[in-house]
């Protein structure tokens, strides 16, 4: 899949990338990492992508303070994930593990969208354009 000039890439920290791959793959059931993991400076990262949208798993890196949901003692990240049908993607989530937090519904935004915890803490959000 070709990728445009400028996209975001959400980077998301963890405590241990290693284990956090297989987590992801269990919780997100269609997501996939790219193969070998990858030292920088001491931390290790992965990309990883959810129907050709990009996101990385970072350890974390202290010097930017940029912590695990363990160090926050809350979310650190909420990432609007954005697919066909946000009632299956929540479905198949929480079928895996996930934790519902809010039920997909239509808001007063023309969204439809729900919110799952995955298995680090980190918050999302399957959702769709109704307008």
């Amino acid at each position: 899949m070709d990728r445009p000039s400028t996209f975001f890439a959400p980077m998301i920290h963890v405590k241990i990338v290693a284990s956090a791959i297989e987590s992801y793959k269990k919780h997100l059931m269609h997501s996939f990492c790219d193969s070998g993991i990858t030292m920088m400076a001491a931390c290790m990262w992965r990309e990883c992508q959810i129907d050709g949208a990009v996101f990385h798993l970072h350890e974390e890196v202290t010097r930017n303070s940029e912590f695990s949901r363990d160090k926050s003692n809350g979310t650190t990240i909420a990432i609007g994930l954005f697919v066909n049908d946000p009632h299956a993607a929540m479905a198949k989530a929480v079928g895996a593990g996930g934790r519902a937090l809010d039920p997909v519904r239509d808001s007063d935004h023309e969204h439809r969208q729900g919110c799952m915890e995955g298995p680090f803490g980190h918050h999302w959000l399957p959702e769709k354009k109704t307008g």
